[in-house]
């Protein structure tokens, strides 16, 4: 039996001291526990043991644990968001974190104007290069965001990056230290709906790493819930 919440405050010691390391507060790094394919029961421990982020990959599974979970907690959309999902999507998350397109975009904005609210957002950018991710490329970063300036419905709260897979976690800090040179770049541009004082990266393998390179959130499933049951 997994004892979750001793993961927790294992992943938190370890928060702590990734960034006493170097030199940051803790208080300014945010605790997400990745729930996909998680029990509610599991859910539910990690509410009990003090989580208030939850992020799920998918609509359809996010809707059956939201039924059951009636805790105040803040979901986030962590995987792809097909656009003929967002009308569910934005039922269900109070953030997507994974803003890929200027035609996601226009949808979520379309929406938020139907529902009178401002839909908050990270973009997501594909730093690897890879195609078989998700994510924007880093060269269509600036003129998705600028086109996202004219969307009233639509709020940027930061970058969210997913490097590619490998064993040493020292190879993902080149990702990290990019998505963090792109918001010093972007946020003097003070683009309207656009903010980026948040940086989403780092999961179970890496994550001391990202908040060395300036994480404000991290995302992290098998570190809290144990290995999956694939």
């Amino acid at each position: 039996m997994v004892d979750i919440a001793a993961n927790c405050r294992k992943v938190l010691d370890r928060i702590n001291d990734a960034a006493a390391k170097c030199g940051r507060d803790a208080g300014g790094i945010k605790l997400l526990a990745a729930s996909k394919s998680r029990s509610a029961a599991q859910i539910q421990a990690a509410i009990e043991a003090g989580i208030r982020l939850f992020g799920e990959n998918y609509v359809q599974e996010a809707k059956a644990k939201r039924e059951v979970i009636r805790e105040p907690v803040e979901w986030h959309m962590i995987g792809h968001l097909q656009r003929n999902k967002v009308k569910a999507a934005l039922e269900l998350f109070d953030l997507i974190q994974s803003l890929d397109s200027v035609e996601l975009a226009r949808e979520l904005d379309k929406e938020g104007k139907k529902k009178g609210k401002t839909v908050r957002t990270f973009v997501e950018v594909n730093l690897g290069g890879e195609e078989s991710k998700s994510g924007i490329a880093k060269d269509r970063v600036e003129p998705l965001l600028r086109t996202i300036g004219e969307f009233p419905h639509l709020k940027v709260e930061g970058l969210m990056v997913v490097p590619p897979f490998r064993e040493n976690p020292e190879e993902a800090r080149p990702y990290f230290r990019a998505l963090k040179e792109m918001q010093a770049e972007l946020m003097p541009l003070h683009i309207l709906n656009v903010n980026l004082s948040e940086l989403s990266m780092g999961m179970t393998h890496d994550y001391p790493v990202a908040i060395e390179e300036g994480a404000t959130l991290v995302r992290i499933g098998t570190a809290i819930f144990g290995p999956r049951n694939e």
